[in-house]
């Protein structure tokens, strides 16, 4: 077993600065050349994840230190990709839980660490941004250690070293007295306090799929660390899938992780993380084996998703217009292979060979993979996201989330108000010494849907909001109404200033005069509870040319235009979300008002 290797993952809570942090690392050990513009996030390469500045994919990167290899997994900090985390720990043997200097640990922060410590791995927490304003690092050192007295299953988890850093500025310390200079402090505290790797290498080869690539040349690639044995270019493998199912394989090509780049090499031993290609149709949780002892390691366990919402094929009357509209084959056959590499997502056939129920961690999860599909040139109808509702000895349960707010003090009122109607409940509430205020609650996951929007508008962006999922409870209580009536346009045709200043006597606009509309699509929010159908089409009738050119003084109030989470959060039960590349348009299912009149009249029948 090779001793001059590490493997550490970096865990923690969103915005607490892990990708920053390897950043850090990857400066210091001089990956790049000296003149070399790598600007910030060097990470986070995927396009998704620089506009949005969020981890959503786990990645690799090595640095080497003092003669020994540094293995180095960046993971995601959002609640709705912790299945992420849960894949790829099986790679590390060490964490690094880097923890806010002011906000502290959060609940994903108790997440990560829960399963750090079920895995035993070596943790070294870093308090970093030590350097912002109100900065409370003794402080929050102090939650640190309770929560690992919270957690910790092992007396030896609770002897781990704490150092504080600013990795934004580059530098770790050990003590708060010492002065600042390079991140050289931690990483030596990564070579003397991380093991290195465990396992027989000279047994027979063996490795956990825990992350998937794809090579335009070479096929799929399979990552993992290697916990027995070794593996060279041209060896016959046993691929062994969770039901047990074995197929042999050759070899074609060995890869280590080296700075931002991948290393060809003719071979790879025990307590590596590679990278395999000639594995042909490999998922996570595949043991890749010799062929001599195909034994299967234990599969990766991952959470099971709390949110679920149905992909479709585009039924709009604009369907094609601005894309490549999907078949239900081609629809399922993407919905397929997002799940190769998707460890947290579910597909389910519904009664409709058009549509799919997909499941997911949460909204941003399911929104992230909306946004991924619409980049592909492709147009899909969604529906709005809800809390998966299960029957459990006759009983109905539903998911329930950790809800913490960092809010202005004078957003405490109309915060507590809408949560009330969300059937939460307030477990916590403090005030900061910068005059925010900390409220904490507990809400069933479907309460929590739709509430994203209306916590930045409430707070004019000036807030943050972050939750983690604790279980299952039973399910009680009924939701209150929290949106008003829709206006449906009346016909398919081109919007214009006259029939959208009718529409804003009666409500808000969603659409600008010389937007293309159709029968059905939502073109604003009625300011009654009803439905409403309008005309946003009709145009002035010229009787006379006084009257020709008056529309030139009509003003009209901007529409508001909504992002795809606002879409998703807004529409009803009765509605879906058409998502183009160029555009996201809200529409009834039944497009006809006619229809619509029908379907509710039936209905009340029914119920009578």
């Amino acid at each position: 077993m090779a001793q001059d290797i590490r493997n550490i993952a970096i865990i923690a809570h969103v915005d607490h600065g892990k990708t920053t942090l390897v950043d850090a690392l990857l400066k210091q050990s001089h990956v790049f050349r000296e003149n070399q513009q790598v600007g910030e996030f060097i990470m986070d390469s995927n396009e998704l994840e620089r506009e949005r500045g969020i981890t959503i994919l786990a990645k690799n990167t090595a640095i080497i230190y003092q003669g020994t290899k540094i293995n180095i997994i960046d993971t995601p900090g959002h609640a709705d990709f912790s299945g992420e985390v849960e894949r790829v720990l099986n790679m590390a043997d060490g964490c690094l839980l880097v923890v806010d200097a002011v906000d502290g640990p959060m609940p994903q922060t108790r997440f990560v660490l829960s399963q750090a410590v079920q895995k035993h791995l070596k943790p070294i927490v870093v308090i970093n941004k030590i350097d912002r304003p109100f900065a409370r690092p003794a402080l929050v050192a102090n939650m640190v250690q309770d929560l690992f007295l919270e957690l910790a299953t092992d007396p030896e988890q609770l002897d781990f070293p704490i150092l504080y850093a600013s990795a934004k500025a580059g530098y770790a310390v050990a003590s708060l007295e010492e002065e600042p200079k390079s991140m050289a402090p931690l990483l030596d505290a990564i070579l003397r306090h991380i093991p290195p790797p465990q396992g027989d290498a000279s047994g027979g080869f063996q490795l956990l799929v825990a992350a998937l690539d794809y090579d335009s040349h070479l096929g799929q690639i399979a990552i993992g660390r290697i916990a027995r044995g070794g593996v060279a270019v041209g060896d016959q493998v046993a691929r062994i899938e969770r039901d047990g199912a074995t197929t042999s394989h050759k070899i074609t090509r060995v890869y280590l992780f080296e700075g931002l780049a991948r290393k060809e090499v003719s071979h790879a031993e025990a307590g590596e993380i590679v990278a395999l290609a000639g594995l042909e149709k490999a998922a996570i949780s595949d043991t890749i084996a010799c062929l001599d002892q195909p034994e299967p390691l234990p599969a990766i366990d991952i959470g099971e998703p709390t949110v679920q919402m149905t992909f479709g094929v585009n039924t709009s009357p604009f369907a094609g217009r601005e894309g490549r509209p999907l078949t239900s084959r081609q629809l399922r056959e993407r919905l397929m292979r997002e799940l190769q590499t998707n460890v947290s997502l579910r597909v389910q056939e519904t009664e409709s060979p058009e549509v799919s129920l997909v499941s997911g961690r949460g909204e941003l999860h399911l929104a992230i993979l909306i946004e991924t599909i619409r980049r592909e040139n492709a147009e899909i109808e969604v529906s709005r996201p809800e809390a998966i509702i299960k029957l459990v000895d006759g009983q109905k349960i539903e998911p329930y989330e950790h809800l913490i707010l960092d809010i202005p003090g004078d957003a405490i009122g109309l915060m507590t108000e809408n949560l009330a109607s969300r059937l939460a409940q307030m477990t916590d509430m403090r005030g900061e010494d910068n005059g925010r205020v900390r409220l904490e609650f507990k809400l069933p996951t479907r309460g929590l849907i739709g509430f994203r929007s209306f916590f930045l508008k409430a707070t004019h962006g000036d807030g943050v909001m972050n939750s983690v999922f604790t279980g299952y409870e039973p399910l009680h209580g009924e939701l209150k109404k929290t949106r008003t009536g829709v206006m449906t346009a009346a016909e398919t045709g081109i919007a214009v200033t006259y029939g959208l200043n009718n529409a804003q006597e009666r409500g808000i606009t969603f659409v600008e005069p010389g937007t293309p509309v159709y029968e059905g699509m939502l073109v604003g929010m009625h300011a009654r509870e009803n439905d409403m159908v309008v005309n946003v089409c009709r145009e002035k009738k010229m009787s006379n040319v006084r009257s020709s050119t008056s529309d030139i003084a009509i003003k009209l109030t901007p529409a508001t235009v909504h992002s795809l989470e606002d879409s998703l959060d807004f529409i009803a039960d009765d509605e879906v979300l058409e998502v183009t590349p160029r555009s996201l348009r809200m529409r009834k299912r039944i497009l006809s008002g006619d229809g619509r009149y029908r379907m509710n009249r039936d209905k009340a029948r029914a119920a009578s």
